[in-house]
């Protein structure tokens, strides 16, 4: 029998596994071996010099966020839980559905249409503002008596509901114009928006259709939200109290209504636009020669002259000069909009900026301006209303409203209904389950049995 001892089974013996060095055959198999990874050393080094840096990796970090190892609590929905979490929506939604209604409830509302087409035959409040198929025909009847007719609206604020608080928020009402009409959202140049007056690319351009050129002129913005501005010009008189005595140093703001963001970030005049004041005057401004718009200026594009053909002139009596690129063969919306938008301003009138900002609805309020001072119960506001935006052809309506606000906006009452009724869903939900289980209760297994995955 032959003799095992000595021999290692699975692991061997170190003796026995090293070669013998008078073998000539282990010899030669040590070289070789030896050979072979020298060779590979070689052409390791010569793949990645050692004065490369390290190839980068895609690999994420080996941390617990980015490897998915993140811990998480997977809570075990058994009937107490699920009662608990209805009833407790049913606690919450309900008193603050009735504290909302409340709060809407309490603010104070004016409101008066002044031209109305709609299929119900809801009738206007005042007369005298209708234009009908007649866009801008207050604008063009006022002809060289610029800033053209006006109609006037006053409205009362009711005695049995208190004052208006500040700021008093005075909004343009449309009905039955679908600004969420998909074509009409997608129709603008966001690249024109910040001021680029270079050839359009074929995207924006066929975005902007049918909007975008008058034969060969430029529209500048183009689009259909820029080209439907709504052009009422609306302007407040004055505030009389209930004592008949006018109210004193309570205008209408019109800043401060567009988003800040808005501003900041998506809109930009022309790219070479200018403008400077020339001086102040009470009566025409072309009649300071500072104010000269033939004149030639000095510009970073070289010698250029002021593109305006008159001076425009502010509210304060301030004359500005200013230059417009490619003037001749685009159409800004200065041009489109004489009426509400000056030439200083352009994209950035806060307006204009409002108006592109698409409603959801064809429903829907947008702000024109705000009121700093608390009009007492019982006082009449009156309005001047030049019209210009015509509804007859969309059968819509257009209103004026006069109004406060709280945390959630203006008068709304199915925001706190909308509460009211999920939280009373919740609570019914949660009072059947609770008599379910507590008369009829169903046999659940033991927790003890669950086996969550382990590390």
């Amino acid at each position: 029998m032959t003799s095992l001892e000595g021999t290692s089974v699975g692991g061997g013996d170190a003796s026995a596994a090293a070669p013998d060095n008078n073998d000539p055959d282990s010899q030669h198999l040590s070289a070789s071996t030896s050979s072979r990874k020298s060779s590979s050393s070689n052409v390791n080094n010569n793949n990645q010099p050692d004065d490369e840096p390290p190839q980068k990796s895609h690999r994420p970090a080996d941390v617990a966020l980015k490897q998915q190892r993140m811990k998480s609590w997977q809570p075990v929905l058994d009937p107490k839980w699920v009662i608990a979490c209805y009833l407790m929506i049913g606690i919450i939604f309900i008193p603050t559905g009735v504290v909302i209604r409340n709060k809407s409830a309490d603010l104070i509302e004016v409101k008066s249409i002044y031209e109305s087409y709609l299929k119900d035959g809801t009738p206007a409040d005042v007369t005298g503002c209708e234009i009908g198929d007649s866009p801008n025909s207050m604008w063009i009847e006022g002809g060289e008596q610029q800033p053209g007719k006006t109609c006037e609206i006053k409205m009362q604020v009711p005695l049995d509901q208190g004052d208006l608080e500040p700021p008093v928020l005075v909004h343009y009402e449309l009905d039955n114009f679908y600004q969420n009409y998909r074509k009409y959202v997608n129709s603008y140049d966001q690249y024109q928006l910040l001021g680029r007056v270079e050839k359009q690319d074929k995207v924006s351009s066929d975005s902007c259709q049918p909007l975008s050129k008058i034969g060969d002129v430029t529209i500048n913005p183009c689009g259909l939200i820029a080209n439907t501005l709504f052009n009422d010009v609306i302007k407040l008189v004055k505030i009389e109290g209930p004592d008949g005595k006018e109210i004193e140093n309570a205008p209408m703001v019109e800043t401060g209504i567009a988003w800040t963001s808005d501003l900041q970030w998506k809109y930009k005049q022309p790219n070479g636009f200018k403008f400077a004041q020339c001086g102040k005057s009470d009566g025409d401004c072309s009649a300071l020669a500072a104010c000269d718009c033939t004149e030639v200026t000095s510009t970073d594009q070289g010698d250029l002259p002021w593109s305006c053909k008159n001076p425009y002139k502010d509210e304060d009596g301030n004359c500005f000069r200013y230059y417009y690129p490619n003037d001749e063969s685009t159409q800004y919306l200065y041009e489109t909009y004489p009426m509400l938008i000056n030439p200083i301003e352009g994209v950035m009138n806060e307006h204009f900026v409002v108006w592109m900002r698409a409603a959801a609805l064809p429903h829907f309020r947008k702000l024109y301006g705000y009121i700093e001072r608390t009009v007492p119960a019982g006082s009449t506001l009156t309005f001047s209303v030049m019209a210009n935006f015509a509804v007859k052809r969309l059968r819509g309506s257009k209103a004026l409203v006069v109004s406060n606000s709280y945390i959630f906006g203006g008068k709304n009452h199915w925001l706190g209904t909308l509460f009211i009724a999920v939280g009373s869903i919740a609570a019914i939900l949660g009072a059947f389950f609770l008599g379910k289980d507590r008369f009829a209760p169903r046999r659940l297994g033991d927790k003890m049995y669950l086996k969550y995955k382990e590390e």
